[in-house]
């Protein structure tokens, strides 16, 4: 009775990872499958700074699944969170004409991996393919500020899903479904998403290049900017850019195959000059395609361009690539450097962009910060949320006098809202305290009061 009782409610939570691509994904070739029309390379970032949690359990009383998102109930039946969670009940488009693309091969959705792997029957040891789920997910950073928030929402739901039905198998391919770069936070370290060749995606997989102990001087510095919303979701700027740019065609084809090969030799040696460079002739290739997409996207913000500015002048003036940036669909700048460049350089932010004081100009990102000291962090010691550096400590440094007069010249204040110091880190990570779940044993969201 005991095993039946504990059937009746299955649950399983796991956190995932945000990744940041070097080689940039940008259209699709088949919007349903999301096939990429280039290969695309991405660092895995550590969890300790940015991660979802998500929780899934499935009980017989569940009378419909449901979907809640930091707190908030959203839309279960929103087809990408449906292309991760169930079997399609037919082929999508995407084959050749006149030939049927197998709904196996079509949508490798979680339930379906699970039907297959019990060769069809319904084992009655383990969990009812047939019961209703919920699902519980959150961020411990803004979502959709640009910090790939669908990657590691998608990459967790997948995982926590495949905990729940017991599924150890290659899993990039159903996260890929839910969102493309997600495919790339299944795992840890230096990843690559292979384009593939085969209209049925069965060879668009995510493969680790390097783990994330490959090279352990490496960090991360997320300049937030900008917690709000981007003004053009990346789903439909990247479609417009396929149909008008014939600079992505050019890219696509020509130039990030080459690109692609030359940045796993960079990982590969640890070679930082060849590693930024490159990152950042991907980074402006990638905004000159959304310029030169009709009408032109601009995700880079006059901010954004400070900070290009600024690491080109600190680099000159060390006579080499000491910095590096790299920005997604959004105005936030993520700059690679060695340990022992960050506190100069984090010296060199903070008074090239000096903190407004007033606590208002942090806006609503603080706030996801709020959690971050643990249980002990109680709402009065307000100091974590509104310190301009977080994440792992960054030490202090004097800058001289011809560093700052080289580097540092007209300070706009307040335009960087804060920057967070992480480091590459391991994919999805099963949680196995029950305390950490987000749903209760009723199935419903736990209050984090």
């Amino acid at each position: 009775a005991a095993m039946a009782a504990e059937r009746a409610l299955a649950m399983a939570t796991c956190t995932a990872p945000v990744n940041i691509a070097v080689i940039k994904y940008w259209g699709k070739r088949d919007t349903d499958l999301i096939l990429p029309i280039n290969s695309s390379l991405s660092v895995t970032l550590h969890q300790d700074q940015l991660k979802t949690t998500t929780t899934a359990a499935a009980s017989r009383d569940f009378t419909e699944d449901r979907l809640w998102l930091n707190g908030k109930e959203a839309d279960v039946g929103h087809p990408r969170v449906q292309a991760c969670l169930r079997e399609g009940e037919r082929p999508l488009p995407g084959g050749v004409p006149g030939d049927p693309v197998s709904p196996d091969a079509a949508v490798p959705a979680v339930r379906r991996l699970a039907r297959k792997r019990r060769g069809g029957g319904e084992d009655t040891a383990t969990l009812s393919l047939s019961y209703k789920i919920h699902i519980a997910s959150e961020n411990n950073f803004p979502t959709a500020a640009g910090l790939a928030s669908s990657a590691a929402g998608y990459a967790c739901l997948v995982s926590a899903l495949a905990r729940l039905y017991g599924l150890e198998e290659e899993l990039s391919e159903v996260a890929r479904r839910g969102s493309g770069s997600a495919c790339r936070s299944m795992f840890g370290g230096f990843v690559q998403w292979q384009r593939g060749e085969r209209p049925d995606g069965t060879d668009s997989l995510a493969l680790q290049v390097a783990p994330e102990t490959h090279w352990p001087e490496l960090r991360v510095l997320v300049l937030v900017v900008s917690g709000e919303k981007k003004p053009v979701g990346s789903t439909a700027g990247m479609q417009t850019s396929v149909e008008t740019s014939p600079l992505l065609k050019h890219r696509a084809e020509v130039v990030v195959p080459e690109r692609l090969a030359q940045m796993m030799r960079h990982i590969r040696d640890r070679d930082f000059e060849g590693f930024g460079q490159l990152a950042m002739r991907d980074s402006n290739q990638f905004h000159a395609t959304c310029l030169d997409t009709f009408p032109p996207i601009f995700y880079l913000t006059d901010v954004s361009r400070h900070i290009i500015a600024l690491a080109h002048r600190y680099n000159a003036h060390h006579g080499h690539t000491k910095v590096a940036y790299t920005f997604d669909a959004g105005p936030n700048a993520v700059i690679f450097a060695l340990a022992d460049t960050v506190a100069e350089f984090v010296e060199v932010v903070r008074r090239s962009f000096p903190p407004a004081t007033n606590g208002d100009q942090y806006g609503n990102a603080t706030s996801y910060w709020g959690r971050v000291g643990g249980a002990g962090d109680t709402g009065t010691e307000r100091s974590p949320r509104h310190r301009f550096v977080r994440g792992l400590p960054v030490g202090s440094a004097a800058l001289s006098q011809e560093l700052v007069a080289a580097v540092v010249t007209e300070p706009v204040p307040g335009a960087v809202q804060y920057i967070l110091h992480t480091q590459p880190g391991p994919g999805p990570q099963l949680v196995d305290d029950p305390s950490q779940h987000l749903l209760g044993a009723d199935g419903l969201p736990r209050s984090h009061a």
